[in-house]
């Protein structure tokens, strides 16, 4: 292995930039959050504003980043611009936490939800959970690995064939619905289920669903074309998501009554389809689900590993000419892929055998609350450059410059300061796990 700086060609074009945008985000959110969003709105309307506000948060953020990204086009994404904008200390806390914290876990938890729905498909053993979710992670692990047009390639499927199963749902209850979609109120019942109305926490629920646009950004230097194609992608990808996500609550709405709605809680969507389709109807939206899984798995194990592939090329971690290796068969980043794979299979084996101490799902999500301190300082970073670049020729330019990036501002601190307030201890545990990183940084600088 050479210690030189190594490259990643330029494969991706704007659609494959949209699909990693789309299949990242649409998960399982798409199928299970109708019921949950809801259970705080309170009503209808207020819980389709909440999907439609959390879409326009997200865009504002996307769009903020997108401007950023056309300035700093290499390989890392958020990583690259706050090590860019504010130093390789707070570039290496923010890397640590998506490579060591955030990445593994979120995997892990893909990993485990999709082995759960296929033995629960095929009412097969639990026992092999385990193994059929760990089986296909090494399958597009394999795909990843072996070149980036082939996972380029299942991402583009398993992003179209997510959508054909919420398309007919949208289609179907949107013709043959027969309930009103607007003004119904379940407030009584969510009171009497001693459940809170709060619309605040309906629109961190949506934003928890859209989570996951950043990830293009991390192989901004695989663009053809990032200064054009990443802004646009963004806009692209997250009004397609945004759209679908308001167009199946609204189906949803006018095939199910709000107070069913709220009661079928994860399988809204199941029962809403079971109307429209049949006794088939499930089982279309468990098809639906497990391949939107499998792309988003898949748009997980194509973005993370160029984090600590930049990471390795600015040299901050140990044996950093490992990490950045790049198979001269493949052109795939195979030294990052190792990485990613082994904090995975440590992540993984802590949840197998401490489940009640060790929770994947429960370490991805308090994990989002120090991202956000990160995504806050890229929002903050865009007037830096702003004042640092005064009258050079951008790129991209935000639209309606200060107010996107204000309001993306906004729903990152809402976020941070939601999430500190509904769970103190595990925002706690999160700024320690962040703290860990700190020794590791001094560790590596002292090698260099």
């Amino acid at each position: 292995m050479s210690s030189d700086k190594q490259t990643l060609k330029p494969t991706i074009g704007l659609f494959t930039a949209v699909t990693i945008i789309v299949g990242t985000i649409i998960g399982s959110g798409v199928f299970v959050k109708p019921s949950s969003v809801l259970a705080y709105a309170g009503t209808s309307n207020l819980a389709l504003w909440a999907w439609l506000l959390g879409g326009i948060l997200t865009l504002a953020s996307g769009l903020t980043i997108a401007e950023v990204g056309a300035q700093i086009t290499r390989t890392g994404g958020l990583y690259a611009y706050i090590k860019d904008i504010y130093g390789s200390f707070w570039g290496f806390l923010t890397g640590y936490t998506l490579t060591v914290l955030y990445g593994p876990a979120i995997i892990v938890s893909l990993i485990l939800f999709l082995g759960i729905l296929i033995t629960k498909f095929f009412t097969i053993s639990s026992f092999w959970i385990i193994p059929i979710g760990a089986g296909i992670f090494l399958f597009l692990l394999l795909l990843n690995i072996i070149g980036t047009y082939y996972a380029n390639a299942m991402q583009n499927i398993s992003t179209v064939a997510k959508l054909i199963p919420i398309f007919a749902i949208v289609v179907f209850g949107l013709v043959y619905g027969q309930e009103g979609v607007f003004g119904s109120d379940v407030t009584q019942l969510i009171m009497n289920n001693d459940g809170t109305v709060n619309f605040g926490r309906a629109v961190l629920a949506t934003l928890f669903a859209y989570d996951g646009w950043i990830m293009l950004t991390t192989m901004s230097g695989e663009m053809k074309n990032p200064q054009k194609h990443l802004p646009l992608a963004m806009l692209i990808g997250i009004l397609i998501v945004t759209l679908v996500y308001v167009m199946i609550n609204v189906a949803i709405f006018k095939t199910l009554p709000a107070s069913e709605v709220y009661l079928f809680g994860n399988s809204v969507s199941a029962e809403a389809a079971v109307i429209l389709f049949g006794s088939i109807g499930a089982k279309i939206v468990n098809i639906g689900l497990i391949v939107s899984i499998i792309g988003t798995l898949n748009g997980k194990l194509i973005t993370f590993p160029r984090i600590p592939f930049a990471m390795a090329q600015d040299n901050l971690l140990p044996y950093s000419q490992h990490v950045q290796y790049v198979s001269k068969r493949f052109g795939s980043p195979i030294g990052a892929h190792i990485v990613m794979s082994v904090l995975t299979i440590i992540i993984l084996t802590l949840s197998i055998c401490f489940p009640t101490v060790f929770d994947a799902d429960y370490l991805s999500e308090i994990t989002i609350f120090i991202i956000y301190f990160f995504y806050m300082a890229s929002f903050v970073g865009l007037f830096i450059l702003r004042r640092k670049n005064k009258g050079q020729k951008r790129a991209f330019s935000v639209p309606l410059y200060p107010v996107l990036p204000i309001l993306a501002m906004s729903g990152g601190l809402f976020i941070i300061i939601n999430t500190f307030i509904s769970d103190p201890l595990g925002s706690g545990i999160a700024i320690g796990g962040l703290l860990l990183g700190v020794p590791l940084y001094l560790f590596t600088v002292k090698r260099t």
